[in-house]
């Protein structure tokens, strides 16, 4: 049986990345557009890996994909051995006090249009200390950036303060306002605030977001009558923007909108709230010059 030698070669770090790739996708179709490389390689790759190990990583075909339990048990491995090899990379940039490595970030949507702009110039002034260094940027849900933040897969996270972890740091970042929006085309549009009440609000159909919130926040949806929900902002405004529902978004997000007319807030003295931003990191990680620099540049950028 031909299994791993005691040295593990580039070749099967490849192989290792494409598996951790493949079970954090969900399946070989979804990892397809991730690594760039077609279905049939990731099944030779992994059909490989199966062959070197000596049993079934995952269950694949017209059912679905799921890992075996083994398949589980190396995924948990892979993690743990590719973060193994990033932190000796860092070590040793430590020790050179030269920037080069990777960056991972994961970034909550539709930030980039907030005012204040103390990420982009964050990751401007870590490019500029460190030319070399590999920014990856991966926008995903907040719970999907704390977990990656937590397991190592990410060095640092940028998410709304929903609910504090305790296996996390946080950086207070800035705080962003959100308000109850409908379009040029829904009824309310050419009404004035004077005419509308919270109660008049329950007889228009509301898109709600389908991800966690504070208590606060969800006061200020109970009222609505929810008819549809979205996981991110974009999906709300897509909802809004057809006239037939109310909803509330972001002030940056919404601003373009409003400018164009194709928007405008209800009621904004009352129907709206604040969320709290941070950036995150893993409690008790190893040193990492990297992520060292990139805070110390957000502490500038404030």
């Amino acid at each position: 049986m031909n299994k791993f030698q005691s040295q593990v070669s580039d070749a099967d770090l490849r192989i290792l990345r494409i598996y951790r790739t493949v079970v954090e996708c969900g399946g070989f179709s979804a990892a397809e557009v991730e690594l760039n490389i077609s279905r049939a390689a990731i099944s030779i790759a992994i059909s490989d890996l199966e062959t070197r190990l000596g049993f079934r990583l995952c269950q694949r075909g017209r059912s679905g994909f799921s890992l075996t339990n083994e398949g589980s048990q190396v995924y948990d491995y892979t993690l743990q051995l590719l973060s193994s090899i990033e932190d000796f990379r860092t070590n040793i940039n430590a020790l050179h006090q030269h920037l080069k490595g990777e960056l991972n970030i994961g970034i909550t949507d539709n930030l980039v249009t907030l005012p204040h702009t103390r990420i982009t110039q964050t990751l401007a002034g870590l490019k500029d200390k460190g030319p070399q260094v590999a920014i990856n940027i991966r926008m995903i849900p907040p719970t999907d950036v704390e977990r990656g933040v937590l397991d190592g897969r990410l060095h640092i996270g940028i998410v709304p303060d929903l609910k504090i972890l305790s296996g996390l740091d946080y950086h207070h970042l800035y705080e962003e306002e959100s308000k109850l929006y409908c379009s040029n085309t829904h009824p309310l549009y050419t009404l004035d605030d004077s005419s509308i009440s919270k109660n008049k609000l329950k007889e228009f159909d509301a898109v709600l977001p389908a991800y966690a919130q504070t208590p606060d926040i969800k006061a200020q949806h109970q009222p609505l009558t929810a008819s549809a929900t979205a996981t991110d902002r974009e999906g709300i405004a897509f909802l809004i923007l057809t006239g037939r529902y109310i909803g509330f978004l972001p002030d940056h997000v919404a601003d373009h909108w409003i400018r164009d007319g194709r928007m405008r807030a209800i009621l904004p003295n009352e129907c709206h709230y604040i969320t709290q931003f941070s950036a995150i990191t893993r409690k008790g990680a190893r040193a990492n010059l990297i992520l060292e620099t990139f805070l110390a540049e957000l502490e500038k950028t404030q």
